[in-house]
């Protein structure tokens, strides 16, 4: 930091004197300018080694601080070199690790990643990465103490991103495990997305796949809609449930008023229900204070059933006949 700064009315005199460089050069402070201590502040200082000449000593003091007294750190330097980086074959290095014979193509070092990290992120915080490649960025966050999340859809999330957090989890030493002290430790949960629900039959209409069952889709609306799902063995319409003594019912039939009479004839005096189903009779949803009734979006249940693939043949124009056609048999 310069120990120059602006003149003003006020500014006593004393701090508007010559200085002598380390390397003999005599600077002043620049026009309408003037040092901010005085002849006594700059000994201390001198003293205390806090002026810096540069290189050669022989250039304008100025003050220095040390990172011990910056508060919040410092801000980043612009240009990284890749002796405190890394670069492109420390990285490709770093993966043949755990993938000898097809390494990852593109890989960023650890060292890059772990400055990236240190600046945006503080231990503990959550980091994503949705196009995880070869796994760099969650490898580096657990190394460093950070929650993390990655998604990938290629093949290498197998074949390099599990492979990987398996051997740093087991205290692998490449990267910057040794500058992390990194000894291992942790784990971390591996969901892999469900199959398609709508697929299309040999007819080319939609249906849903054969990976799908209604249990499922009763699970999937009871989720949605903050339940519990866990289908009561004795109770049909208690297919889940949430903290506050209510439930949820989700059928595929329409409901009708006798269906809905019956099933409040056992629901208890404080419990609540929520039905889903894909039609039912008008006002329906008004008959019971503690039953409401929602429809489920006839979008899907229209249009897709559960594994079908046989359809009747549905003629819309049929040809039309001329009644005045001679009609013309064979002898036989």
């Amino acid at each position: 930091m310069d120990i120059q700064r602006f003149n003003s009315s006020n500014l006593q005199r004393n701090c508007d004197y010559p200085i002598t460089t380390p390397s003999g050069r005599v600077v002043s402070p620049s026009a309408s300018r003037s040092w901010t201590v005085d002849r006594a502040g700059l000994e201390e200082l001198l003293a205390d080694n806090r002026i810096w000449f540069g290189k050669n000593g022989s250039n304008v003091p100025r003050k220095k601080t040390f990172l011990s007294e910056v508060q919040g750190g410092v801000v980043p330097m612009t240009l990284w070199k890749c002796t405190e980086v890394g670069h492109n074959q420390e990285a490709k290095k770093e993966v043949k690790q755990f993938e000898p014979v097809h390494p990852f193509a593109t890989p960023k070092p650890e060292r890059l990643i772990k400055r990236i990290i240190n600046i945006a992120t503080n231990e503990g915080d959550l980091v994503l990465d949705s196009f995880l490649g070869s796994g760099t960025t969650v490898a580096v966050a657990h190394k460093m103490g950070r929650r993390w999340i990655g998604v990938e859809l290629g093949e290498h999330c197998y074949t390099h991103c599990k492979v990987r957090m398996d051997m740093v989890i087991d205290g692998e030493q490449g990267g910057i495990s040794k500058a992390m002290n990194w000894q291992g430790g942790g784990g971390y949960k591996f969901y892999e997305l469900a199959p398609t629900l709508i697929v299309k039959d040999k007819h080319g209409n939609p249906v849903f796949s054969e990976h799908y069952n209604a249990e499922m889709l009763v699970a999937a609306v009871a989720k949605l809609n903050g339940y519990f799902y866990a289908p009561d063995g004795e109770v049909f319409w208690k297919q889940g449930y949430s903290q506050d003594n209510s439930f949820i019912y989700v059928t595929t039939q329409y409901l009708t008023s006798a269906m809905l009479d019956s099933i409040a004839g056992e629901v208890g005096q404080f419990e609540n229900l929520l039905i889903y189903a894909p039609a039912f009779d008008v006002g329906l949803n008004t008959h019971y204070d503690n039953i409401s009734v929602r429809k489920i979006p006839q979008a899907i249940l229209s249009k897709c059933e559960y594994g079908v693939d046989g359809y009747d043949l549905n003629i819309v124009n049929p040809p039309e006949v001329d009644e005045d056609e001679e009609e013309v048999y064979e002898d036989d």
